[in-house]
């Protein structure tokens, strides 16, 4: 993790927050002490899974299609075990 300076972190903070978005992330620093870090969020999504998840959603569009009502509510249940 690399330490960084508040005074260049607030001056770099666009390259910074790219570069998180990347995955890095870094200490910053005030007068030589930790007082926060910057680093990609927990639910950053990579493109690719992504893409891949809506993939595999477009495979099962319209597989419900021509089912009742009722038939589609009781699948909701399907596994329960109560």
């Amino acid at each position: 993790m690399e330490s960084i300076a508040a005074f260049d972190a607030k001056t770099r903070l666009s390259e910074l927050l790219e570069r998180a978005a990347n995955g890095e992330t870094f200490e910053i620093t005030k007068h030589g002490r930790p007082v926060g870090k910057l680093g990609p969020p927990d639910s950053a999504r990579d493109p690719r899974v992504v893409a891949e998840a809506v993939q595999r959603l477009k495979t099962y569009r319209g597989a419900l299609k021509g089912l009742k009502v009722d038939e589609v509510v009781a699948l909701k249940h399907v596994g329960h075990r109560f």
